[in-house]
Formats: structure tokens, sequence, C-alpha cells
């Protein structure tokens, strides 16, 4: 070939020579770019779950042809001018101070998802610092999980035969989370009766005719009352099966009982059979207890001590210092959760005199029958109250018309102890009777004890 073929072809060789150099290189480069993003995908992948998404969708745009690979929009993958976008991604992660990313709702995150902003990615803490931290990993979560405190109600859905349950059947006047009444005061009070031997009240004593004694000490009676005091009187009534053929005296005992209150006192009723009931709060009308008993109905067993207990417990909310309660009964206990040792302590430690009227066959049928007598005799006589037994329910009026007529006679003895203690302890009390010339000898009728404050 000539020298002038050549010069002719030359240029256009040369053309061809640099085109294929220039493809050969962008070929190059852009793979290199192509492993360079892959590799900073992997990374992304890593660090954040949610990234494993955005990898897949990102490489399946990479390998498209004839679509060119941009690098995700992340503040992390910020880089300096001297660092590729795989480098600075990297440098950025490490480089940044941990945090603790708060946590959201459930539904807080569907929302976002939904509006298409991904979640915040978390943060891979070096293994110094990850060792410190407070947040619980997945490795971890149940060691120091703690399970959450569960109501007793809701307890008892869960579990029909747990204790909650059980708790759950009884009623809201008969749990036993209650503190008992204790004296809060220096000043004791002391409600006095004195009978003469034919069991009438006897008046008209002075405060030198009576001798009190705590713990053994004789103690110097500041206050002396016999006044007629307003009082907060409760009514447990027995609607017991067995009380069918006594209901309609049962019922007159209670009219002349409240006949005899005054104007300013207030009246509670409980009737109870297989559980007690409150029929009648607090109230200064008698017509109200008068109307709730004409519509009970005598059935079922007896549940006394219960009946007790939520008596004692509804006499926390009488607005007078001086308070009675007045049981109605034919028979023994058969049927109450608590029994008669804790009732025995829980009016020990209530400031309430307890009277009861028993209606008690000549020839029991059953055992609680034939110790019922000896049972309302030991809770009330440590409240300085009685029991009067009745053979014929024809005297219940006129018994409990005298209970009533007693508890507006009675003498109030008030003393601070020498020897005053706040440790909580039972102090025995005991009453004499310097009796005057001329009278025979009477009786006396007091609290036993009580317990001292405890602070």
């Amino acid at each position: 070939m000539s020298r002038e073929h050549i010069s002719v072809y030359r240029p256009a060789c040369n053309k061809v020579r640099s085109g294929l150099s220039s493809t050969y290189f962008r070929d190059r480069r852009m793979g290199m770019l192509t492993i360079r993003l892959s590799l900073f995908l992997v990374l992304l992948a890593i660090v954040c779950p949610a990234g494993q998404i955005f990898a897949q969708s990102a490489q399946n745009d990479v390998q498209s042809p004839g679509i060119p690979a941009q690098a995700p929009d992340s503040k992390q993958g910020e880089n300096s001018p001297n660092t590729s976008p795989a480098e600075g991604g990297t440098a950025a992660t490490a480089s940044k101070p941990q945090t603790a990313a708060p946590s959201r709702p459930t539904g807080s995150s569907e929302q976002e998802s939904a509006a298409g902003e991904a979640p915040a990615p978390n943060v891979v803490l070096p293994p110094a610092m990850a060792s410190k931290s407070k947040v619980p990993n997945e490795t971890n979560y149940d060691e120091v999980h703690v399970k959450p405190m569960v109501k007793s109600s809701e307890a008892a859905k869960f579990n029909p035969n747990s204790a909650a349950a059980a708790e759950g059947e009884m009623d809201q006047g008969l749990r036993t989370h209650t503190k008992p009444i204790r004296v809060d005061v220096d000043l004791v009070l002391v409600p006095v009766t004195i009978t003469d031997p034919m069991n009438r009240l006897v008046t008209g004593l002075e405060k030198e005719n009576f001798v009190l004694l705590d713990n053994g000490e004789k103690q110097a009676i500041q206050h002396f009352s016999s006044e007629d005091a307003p009082i907060s009187l409760g009514v447990v009534f027995d609607m017991s099966g067995s009380m069918s053929n006594k209901i309609e005296k049962a019922r007159d005992a209670v009219v002349e009982f409240f006949k005899t209150a005054n104007p300013e006192d207030e009246f509670f009723l409980i009737a109870f059979n297989d559980k007690p009931t409150l029929l009648c709060d607090f109230t200064t009308r008698i017509e109200e207890v008068q109307g709730q008993l004409i519509y009970a109905t005598p059935k079922g067993r007896t549940a006394l001590l219960d009946a007790v207990y939520l008596g004692m417990a509804k006499m926390r909310e009488g607005k007078h210092q001086k308070k009675a309660l007045l049981i109605i009964s034919d028979g023994g206990d058969n049927r109450s959760r608590y029994t008669e040792n804790e009732i025995k302590s829980m009016v020990k430690e209530a400031d309430v005199q307890i009277y009861a009227i028993g209606i008690f066959d000549s020839s029991p049928r059953s055992d609680e029958e034939r110790f019922g007598p000896q049972l309302l005799a030991e809770v009330t006589d440590v409240t300085g109250g009685r029991t009067f037994t009745v053979d014929n329910p024809n005297e219940l009026a006129d018994v409990a018309t005298k209970i009533g007529v007693e508890l507006r006679n009675q003498y109030i003895l008030g003393y601070r102890p020498t020897r005053a203690s706040h440790d909580g302890k039972w102090r025995k009390l005991k009453v004499k009777l310097n009796t005057p010339k001329g009278l025979p000898q009477l009786s006396v009728y007091a609290k036993t004890g009580y317990y001292a404050p405890s602070e």
C-alpha cells in the first residue's frame, strides 16, 4: 500500500482505536462503581433490616440494562470530596455516636409505612459500648423483661380457680383487708351499765361510786356522764329458713327497739341467710328500715359470723361517738367464711357495744344450735353488751325495748392512763362499784379491755 493510502486511512484508524479505548475504560469504571455500590448495599442490609428491601430494589435497578445505578439518599452516606460512596457510608456509620431510637406504637409505624416513610434504622454499637447499653437486644430480652402486675379481677378472668377468683366471689363488705378500730387518743371512754338483782337498770349513781382499773392500776376518772347521747345503731337480722315461724315477732321487735331512739340517732339494717346483705344504709328515718323488713323472706342457712363482720365494718361509717349493734338470731352459725376466733378478735378491737337476742329452741337439733347461746355471749360480753335469751317469740318486743332503754341509760367513764403506751397491745379494764348504803348487790357490765394506739 502506498504512502498516500496510509496517510488517508491513519486518521480513521486512530479514531477507531480511541473509541475502543474510551469504551473499554468506561465499561471498566462502571464495573468498579457497580461493585462498590453492591458492597455498600450489603453493608446497609446488615445495619438496618429495612435496608434489605431497599437493597433488593436497588440491586434490581442496577442490574437492569440501560439504567444507571444511583446511591441511596441517606445522611449516613454523605461523603467527603475524596471518599467513594461505599467508603463514605461505612465511615459515617462507624463514626456516628450511639443513640437509642425511641420506641413507637404499632399503629404509628403502620401509618408511616403507608405514607411511604421507612422506619428509622437502628445503630450498630461497638462491643465496648453495647455491653454498657441498657437497651435489651434480641438475645437477652427475655432475661430483662418483667411481667406486668395484673389486677385480681383480671387474674380471675384467666384462672377461675385462682385465689383472686375466690376473693371476687366474696362481697365487698366481707374483705379482710381492713384496719381494726383502735383507740387513737389517750382519752379512754368506757360505757358502763348497772343492774340490780331483778335485772333492772340502776340510775342516779355518782362518779365516786366507781373504781376503774387499767392493767390493774387504779385510774383517776376525769370524765363522767350519764346523759342520753346520740347513737349510731346497726341491726343484724336473721333471715334464714329456720326463722319462718318467728319472722313476724322478730319484725315487731325491731320496730319496738327503734321506738326508743332519739331524733338524732342513725340506723342501718343488715339481713343474713346464706350471706349477709345490707338492706338499708345509715338513715334517720325508721320508716325506711321497716319498709325493707316487710319484703324480706326467710330462706337459706345461717351466716351469722359473716353478718357480724359486715356490721362492724359498716359501723366505721357512723358519725356518732357512741356505737351499738343489735343481733337477732335463732341459732348458731353454719355458713360463714369467718371463724369464731377471727370475729372475737375483731370485736375486741372495735369500740362498738354488741347486744344480742337469741331465740333458741329448748331441744336443739344440731351442734350449731346447741352452742349458739355460748357463741353470742362470747361475742357480746367482751364489748360491754349482753345476750338476752328468749324462749317465747312473744317476748321479743319487750326484750328489744329493754335493750333500747339500756343504751339510753349508761354511765360514761373517761380517763387518761397514768402509764400511757403506744405499743398497740391489749390492756385489761376492770370497773368496780362502791355500792351506796341501802342498795343490794349490783351487777356491772363494761367492756373488758381495749387496744392501745400503735403510734
